[in-house]
């Protein structure tokens, strides 16, 4: 699909004919919206998405907010309620425990997302039988989609696609659509932007059907502020990601870490061997020392890995069995046998 452009003139604004008045959806659908000073957009938000869906559900959940978000999100038609646990993924934890329905679309406040695409996004999901479906951001406003920040999702979501499989081209979008059951297995573990990255590995470990939708990215509208600090999340994010791999790789992680300190002990008593052979003597005492110790620490990594994948197997198979406690979308629970 070609990039779209998209500017903030009313043309551009507006849902196509097609979406102006959607058709009923088949399923109950929760438009959740985490929120900090979003004053300037957050209406927007709320407007676009009730007009897109307008059997949908709009929650605002706002994160300590020192400007007029609250008010805002009500006057435009939103259930407005608070989490004062700062941070994107303390707010992700509170939604999806407080908050039932069928079918989950997880947008970012800022008026940056395209709210036509939802419908199409939750068909797809419904339909498909799907258990995420991600909305990877199409644009060319440069001011949008910055170099830097789209070069360290390019760059975040291949590390994570590396490990964890191919599967989804723009990890960080905060534009997504879930299903029950995704939602309710979900252990949201994550308190910042990182967030982004643990649904993504939550999906990819678990092997669930999913898919990806292109949609039109724009800019922010004028007197709202981006909240992502671009080095200090972009860390972060890495660090979740070397984590994830931790816990839900442990034995590649670990071996590799076996290599390393294996590879250390290697340089490093070869010329001890080497002196000995010739001499007979070790007069590098600390050095073979230094060299044994590195050789035992590498084979206690190795072990260390060995155990924790059998925990990690096991662990896998309870959150598979959660997950499939709960019924796929777009098929009832069967009926109880009298």
């Amino acid at each position: 699909m070609p990039a779209t452009t998209l500017t903030r003139t009313p043309a551009a604004a507006s849902a196509p004919s097609e979406a102006a008045q959607p058709a009923p959806l088949p399923c109950s659908v929760a438009v959740l919206i985490p929120c900090y000073n979003e004053e300037a957009a957050i209406g927007k938000v709320v407007e676009d998405f009730r007009a897109a869906l307008p059997d949908a559900t709009v929650y605002v959940y706002d994160n300590n907010s020192a400007d007029r978000t609250i008010e805002v999100a009500k006057a435009a038609g939103a259930v407005v309620r608070t989490e004062p646990l700062q941070g994107k993924g303390n707010v992700m934890r509170r939604m999806f425990s407080d908050i039932e329905a069928d079918v989950y679309v997880l947008v970012d406040g800022d008026d940056t997302y395209h709210a036509p695409s939802a419908p199409l996004m939750v068909r797809r999901l419904w339909e498909e039988q799907l258990d995420m479906v991600n909305g990877a951001r199409v644009t060319d406003i440069v001011a949008a989609y910055r170099p830097g920040h789209r070069f360290g999702n390019r760059l975040l979501t291949g590390l994570v696609a590396e490990v964890f499989g191919h599967r989804i081209h723009d990890m960080l979008s905060g534009y997504r659509v879930f299903s029950r059951r995704f939602v309710k297995s979900f252990p949201a573990l994550a308190s910042g932007f990182e967030t982004e990255t643990e649904l993504t590995v939550h999906a990819l470990e678990l092997r669930m059907p999913i898919a990806e939708v292109k949609t039109p990215y724009k800019d922010r509208p004028e007197g709202s502020v981006s909240k992502l600090r671009t080095y200090r999340d972009g860390f972060r994010i890495l660090k979740t990601i070397l984590v994830l791999v931790k816990e839900e790789r442990p034995l590649p992680f670990f071996a590799t870490v076996f290599g390393v300190l294996a590879a250390v002990s290697l340089m490093l008593v070869v010329p001890v061997f080497l002196t000995y052979f010739q001499t007979g003597l070790v007069p590098r005492l600390p050095t073979a020392v230094l060299a044994t110790g590195t050789m035992v620490l590498a084979f206690l990594s190795l072990t260390c890995g060995l155990i924790l994948d059998t925990v990690t197997h096991g662990r896998k198979e309870m959150k598979r069995l959660r997950y499939l406690s709960i019924p796929a979308p777009n098929c009832a629970p069967p009926k109880s046998e009298k």
